[in-house]
């Protein structure tokens, strides 16, 4: 079994977190890294994450989360949010970034513009928030996988009531939308979920080979 896999045993929804515990800062930046450099479609990014650790702000979101003890227990409540105005300038935005990281001419990525463009145009509005909300869920997954790594706890929740976070967190009439939270900090000894058998579906019932 590699460490992976191992590590990946080793993690669970956590139900209880050790309030005394909390995440050292250099922890707290890797994470935060490893979010920056998760995939997107065409590498667009249409994504913003926060982290709370501000103990006053969690008890406010505690009751917009159904009352769920990890908001409040837990080192940092990370939300995942996406840009509704996302549009041409982001993209053309993510060109120039683009040009100036690899020193390429920017017209050079002409024709890469206009295909992620044409992209957007086609969609409509329900459609275009439906392909963001996807990406922020891919960023979701590299976050569980790079907790595991860190042995840091965590619990993807989406039992959360987004347009009562934006009023929290100051989101109301920036773009930006909370869609997903997951707290993360260290895992309370109390937590009898902690010591459960993981249940997962057969390889052979969930995975097919084509060779």
């Amino acid at each position: 079994m590699t460490q992976l896999i191992e590590k990946l045993n080793w993690r669970y929804a956590t139900k209880s977190f050790d309030s005394s515990k909390k995440l050292s800062d250099e922890q707290v930046n890797t994470l935060a890294e490893s979010l920056r450099l998760s995939a997107s479609s065409f590498g667009l990014q249409p994504w913003k994450f926060i982290f709370i650790s501000n103990d006053e702000t969690k008890k406010e979101l505690l009751a917009h989360s159904w009352n769920q003890g990890q908001v409040v227990d837990c080192s940092h409540q990370v939300v995942f949010c996406y840009n509704e105005n996302f549009n041409e300038d982001d993209v053309q935005k993510f060109l120039e970034d683009t040009a100036k990281t690899r020193g390429a001419p920017l017209e050079s990525l002409a024709g890469y513009g206009d295909v992620m463009k044409g992209f957007l145009s086609r969609m409509n509005s329900e459609q275009k928030i439906s392909w963001m909300k996807n990406q922020v869920y891919i960023a979701l997954g590299s976050f569980l996988v790079s907790c595991a790594d860190q042995a840091i706890d965590a619990c993807p929740m989406e039992g959360i009531i987004p347009a009562e976070y934006d009023k929290v967190l100051g989101l109301e009439g920036t773009g930006w939308k909370s869609l997903v939270a997951c707290p993360v900090g260290f895992r309370s000894a109390d937590d009898k979920y902690s010591e459960l058998a993981k249940v997962r579906f057969p390889m052979e019932d969930i995975v097919d080979f084509i060779k």
